[in-house]
């Protein structure tokens, strides 16, 4: 048996968020019962953000409620705020997961305040989310880049993620958000964060816009990294981030980890049809390699 690489699978969230066809609930919950079917035991499965700025999100209390009390099945949904984390609480979520940036600018594009406000307004949603028994997962967004900024310095990225692990989150995944990372510049950043976050705590979160995101990861699995977040089909990219292409295919995450010896409980012909159904939904095609 090889060492564990947990795979997170982010593609009916992040991946399905800003996509301009239309997924009802019952798709979602088929997709997410697909992706369960591969091996995949932590998977996005929503988020409760306002309907006005994400509308293919607005039936995930539906989503989770069908899916809910699955043994060893994590179903993380992403929560803005208090308002949200009532939402989430409400839908009998046992995880969030709260976003920041490393970028002042993104942050104010992203979420319309400075990162100080950003990180003081999830204090209490962690809080209130932790004393009600709730997993917080915590995200830091433009760790290698912001689409206007350019280079962001790795010192604001450790900060960030060391207040949000401060803060309770149990998990802190590092977001290359328009993809500009290569494997050095990653291994750096993860060394650096790293000081003040212990690496069993951190995962790493690559966009493939310039065909990096596979050997980011390589990059990060040989510091010591065992979390990767992935999409199926490399389904979704970031609406804030122009021509920044989707998230790195799990089925390509998979084949790598195979490849290296790791365990990933993950059935990568499985996460291909579970993206062929979607993708086919979407009437588009899957981006992945493999």
């Amino acid at each position: 048996m090889g060492e564990r690489v947990r795979i997170v699978e982010v593609g009916p969230r992040d991946g399905l968020q800003n996509e301009a066809v239309p997924i009802p609930a019952a798709m979602r919950i088929a997709f997410i019962e697909k992706l369960i079917a591969a091996g995949l035991s932590s998977i996005e499965a929503g988020s409760f953000v306002s309907p006005k700025w994400v509308p293919q999100m607005a039936d995930t209390a539906e989503v989770l409620s069908a899916l809910r009390g699955r043994p060893g099945i994590s179903l993380p949904v992403l929560v803005p705020n208090e308002q949200g984390l009532d939402a989430a609480i409400a839908a009998g979520a046992r995880e969030i997961a709260i976003f920041g940036a490393a970028s002042e600018t993104f942050s104010q594009k992203n979420i319309n305040c400075s990162i100080d406000t950003s990180l003081q307004r999830f204090a209490p949603v962690v809080e209130r989310a932790l004393a009600a028994g709730i997993a917080v997962r915590g995200y830091v967004s433009c760790v290698l880049g912001c689409p206007y900024e350019g280079r962001v310095p790795l010192g604001k990225v450790a900060d960030v993620a060391a207040r949000l692990y401060e803060l309770g989150c149990y998990e802190i995944s590092l977001g290359d958000t328009i993809g500009v990372g290569t494997p050095r510049a990653a291994r750096e950043m993860l060394k650096t964060v790293a000081e003040r976050v212990p690496l069993a705590r951190l995962a790493v979160h690559f966009h493939d816009t310039y065909g990096q995101a596979i050997a980011n990861i390589y990059a990060c699995l040989e510091e010591g990294v065992r979390v990767a977040d992935s999409s199926a089909g490399g389904l979704g990219g970031c609406p804030y981030a122009k021509g920044a292409s989707g998230n790195v295919a799990t089925e390509d995450v998979v084949y790598l980890c195979d490849g290296l010896g790791f365990e990933t409980g993950v059935d990568r012909r499985l996460v291909i049809e579970a993206a062929r159904f979607i993708f086919a939904a979407l009437g588009k095609t899957p981006h992945s390699a493999v």
